[in-house]
C-alpha cells in the first residue's frame, strides 16, 4: 500500500519547521506503511557535498573504506558523523558527480548525495526515526517522505524509500504504485552507461527524471513526458535542489491529495497527513486529476 508526503515552503524563513512537518505528515499515514520510513530533506547547512552511507554491518571497516575512497577520488572531508545506522560526511569535491558517486557505491551503501539533499531512511516509524536521527530539528526549504509496507523485498534500511537518482546529485523520489515497463526502461538507461543499485522501480523513476534534467529538460516537461513513458499505476513526488513536483498516471488508482496556500504546498496520499499540519482547521484540499503533473520552485 505505502504512503507518500511532501511539503514545499514558498516563504523564506518558514523553513525551520521542515523536519517536524514531515514527521507529523508521515505519522498521519503510517498505517499505510508500518515497516519502514524515510525522508528526503533539503537543508540549509550542507558544507560542500553531503554523502550519507549505510554502515550498520562492519561499521568501522565501512567507514575506513569510505575515507580511503574519498581520498582516492580527491574529495576532502569537511565534516563527518555517525548517526544511527549511517555515516554522514560533507566533502569538498570539484569533479564529475556520476563517476564519483558510482565509485563511492563500491566503498559502501550510499543512501544519497547532494549539495542540499540528505536522505534519512530506516526500519521503524516516523517517530522512531525522529528519536534516532533528530528529524524534527532539521531545517530546510522542502522535502518528501515515504512510509513502506514491504511486499516484494526485505524489511531493512536499504529497501526503504525515498530513493535518490543514482549518479546524480540532489534528486530524490517517493512513489506509490508499480512501473510495469521497468526492465525495458532500465535496459535503455543501462545501455547509455547508467548504473542501478536496486531492482526498485522508484530508483528507475528518479534516474529517468534526473537524466531529463541533465539534458536541459525542465522538471515540468520531464513529468509531462513521464506520464506517457511510464506504464503502470503510479503517483509519485520528485524533489530537486530547487523544488518539488508530482505526476499521476491516467488511471489514477493511487491516491494523492493536495493543499496549497500563500505559504506552502503540501501533498500526501491521504488528507489526514495534511490535517496534521493544521490541527483543528478545515482545509480546502484538491485531488490531482488522472494524468496530471505540476511543479513548484523558488528559482522561477
Amino acid at each position: 500500500m505505502c504512503g507518500i508526503a511532501g511539503i514545499f515552503f514558498k516563504t523564506p524563513g518558514s523553513n525551520q519547521v521542515l523536519g517536524r512537518a514531515l514527521v507529523d505528515m508521515l505519522d498521519g499515514c503510517q498505517h499505510r506503511g508500518p515497516d519502514s520510513t524515510g525522508f528526503a530533506l533539503y537543508e540549509d547547512d550542507v558544507e560542500g557535498l553531503r554523502l550519507r552511507f549505510l554502515v550498520e554491518d562492519d561499521a568501522e571497516g565501512s567507514i575506513a573504506r569510505i575515507r580511503a575512497a574519498l581520498a582516492e577520488h580527491g574529495a576532502t572531508i569537511a565534516k563527518e558523523r555517525r548517526e544511527g545506522a549511517t555515516f554522514v560526511v560533507d566533502v569538498h569535491y570539484d569533479g564529475e558527480i556520476r563517476p564519483f558517486s558510482y565509485a563511492m557505491e563500491h566503498a559502501a551503501k550510499l543512501v544519497s548525495i547532494g549539495t542540499a539533499l540528505d536522505i534519512v531512511k530506516d526500519v521503524g516509524t516516523s517517530h522512531d526515526l525522529d528519536a534516532t536521527y533528530r528529524i524534527g530539528e532539521i531545517r530546510g526549504s522542502h522535502g518528501i517522505g515515504h512510509v513502506r509496507l514491504a511486499t516484494e523485498s526485505d524489511v531493512k534500511p536499504e529497501s526503504a524509500h525515498p530513493f535518490w537518482a543514482t549518479g546524480f546529485a540532489d534528486v530524490a523520489i517517493v512513489h506509490n504504485g508499480q512501473i510495469t515497463n521497468y526492465w525495458k526502461m532500465r535496459r535503455r538507461l543501462e545501455a547509455r552507461g547508467f548504473e542501478f543499485r536496486t531492482d526498485n522501480d522508484s530508483e528507475l523513476i528518479a534516474v529517468y527524471v534526473a537524466d531529463k534534467l541533465a539534458q536541459g529538460v525542465k522538471l515540468e516537461t520531464a513529468l509531462e513526458q513521464s506520464v506517457d513513458d511510464l506504464d503502470g499505476t503510479f503517483s509519485f513526488l520528485v524533489s530537486t535542489k530547487d523544488g518539488i513536483g508530482f505526476a499521476k498516471d491516467r488511471l489514477a488508482a493511487k491516491p494523492m491529495v493536495m493543499f496549497e496556500d500563500d505559504g506552502l504546498v503540501a501533498i500526501a496520499s491521504e488528507e489526514v497527513s495534511l490535517n496534521r499540519l493544521f490541527p483543528g482547521r478545515p482545509l480546502s484540499t484538491t485531488e490531482p486529476a488522472p494524468g496530471t503533473f505540476r511543479t513548484w520552485s523558488r528559482s522561477i
